[in-house]
């Protein structure tokens, strides 16, 4: 099948005043109201939450994401949302974010650093500011949503008196269709991704590496715009099973090498690309290289084909080949390789996390037997892998939005084939 691309973006990554680009103010309101929606439908009218993608996606306040809870908010289905900012951002930051209208200083426990006794005080002095607030709303007798909070928190929170109730599967809820200036940031982030392989392209010569082409992919993607650029290269033997402990990053890469480049978790404006690209060193690949590609491709082509408004993630996963294709016994060894997942901000237990993955998820571990159904404006990431175990391997990962008669891919670098890079 010939995969349907989307529409080129007409802007740069900077501003201007001669059209629209990306309205920043827009998305965060849209955003806002998604959430606000979704708690009034569950009954839920105020919502505590903490981790850095989290706020932000809610209020688009963000801080270092060294301290992941040393900052956080209360986020109204009716009010305006209380940032609780920690010390210096506090401080600096309300002149710079005027449509955040209420800040309380934070008060934070490093996961109890401090010791037993001062956490239990800080805590209670932490969860009687939360009820002061609830309570200016009328709201202390009411569900408190909590996200990404630790256990010692939630009981600070029970013992003030307050009622709580997980709130993330609430948050993935309203995360999950994406507003036009959210697809029009992926499709940026997606662009700036091929800056970085490009880069890869011009710079590679056999004997590099692996940390001396990261760098350069890096810092091209960063100076086309990346609010953070990511880039890992795996390669030779580690190409195959998928190796996510980044055991080769040291290592030289020799003529005639498998390689892919996942450039995953490079963010414009908050939002992550999840891409991969597969590449050969020096030479042309061989039958059995492009047959892996060629298995690989198809894979996504058909899983694509299937993404539609009207299917379900069943439908999609069916285009996986099954974990016995390898001898595996159970789909959990092709989790997270053979699978697609929906994009996003909001991100669980992960501050320096690359990818949060949301709804929908499309993988035959769980999506034929508990299937959910493709909507428009949902963004989805799909990957594959094949190759030979310390031979090498092929892998490719692209990204598409949900339309109303299908899905459009938003990365335009080509994937028709495996990429050869090192030859003059």
């Amino acid at each position: 099948m010939a995969v349907k691309m989307t529409s080129p973006l007409m802007f740069g990554p900077g501003c201007t005043d001669l059209r629209e680009g990306i309205n920043i103010a827009r998305m965060r309101e849209e955003r806002a109201a998604r959430m606000k929606q979704v708690l009034k439908q569950a009954g839920v009218p105020a919502v505590l939450v903490t981790g850095v993608t989290n706020v932000r996606y809610l209020t688009g306040f963000v801080w270092s994401e060294s301290m992941p809870h040393a900052c956080y908010a209360l986020f109204f289905a009716e009010e305006d949302a209380v940032i609780f900012a920690q010390t210096g951002s506090y401080h600096q930051m309300p002149d710079q974010m005027p449509w955040i209208k209420h800040w309380r200083l934070a008060r934070a426990w490093f996961f109890g650093i401090c010791g037993a006794e001062a956490q239990r005080e800080e805590v209670g002095k932490w969860a009687k500011e939360i009820r002061e607030e609830l309570e200016k709303r009328g709201l202390a007798g009411e569900k408190l949503g909590v996200i990404e909070f630790d256990e010692v928190a939630k009981e600070g929170l029970k013992e003030a008196g307050l009622t709580i109730v997980d709130a993330w599967p609430l948050l993935l809820e309203a995360s999950k269709i994406k507003t036009r200036d959210e697809i029009n940031c992926f499709k940026m982030a997606a662009s700036i991704c091929s800056t970085g392989w490009q880069r890869f392209i011009d710079v590679f010569r056999v004997g590099m590496t692996v940390g001396q082409l990261r760098r350069q992919v890096v810092e091209a993607m960063e100076e086309a715009g990346a609010e953070l650029g990511r880039c890992d290269i795996v390669s030779g033997p580690f190409t195959f099973e998928r190796n996510v402990t980044w055991a080769g990053a040291d290592r030289r890469i020799e003529y005639g090498e498998t390689m892919y480049i996942p450039l995953c978790g490079t963010k414009y404006l908050g939002y992550p690309a999840c891409l991969y690209r597969s590449f050969i060193a020096s030479r042309e690949p061989t039958a059995k290289e492009n047959g892996w590609y060629k298995r690989v491709k198809d894979t996504l082509d058909a899983a694509m084909e299937a993404t539609k408004p009207g299917n379900t993630t069943a439908d999609a996963a069916k285009a996986f080949p099954p974990a016995s294709k390898w001898g595996y016994s159970d789909e959990v060894e092709v989790l997270t390789v053979e699978f697609g997942h929906g994009l996003g901000m909001p991100m669980r237990a992960s501050p320096t996390g690359r990818v949060s993955f949301g709804l929908p998820v499309i993988n035959r571990q769980w999506s034929i037997k508990y299937p959910q159904p493709f909507e428009k404006g949902m963004v989805i990431a799909y990957e594959s892998l094949e190759g030979e175990r310390r031979v090498g391997g092929a892998r490719l990962e692209d990204m598409v939005v949900v339309t109303d008669d299908g899905c459009e891919m938003l990365e335009f670098f080509p994937r028709d084939e495996i990429i050869v890079v090192g030859v003059f």
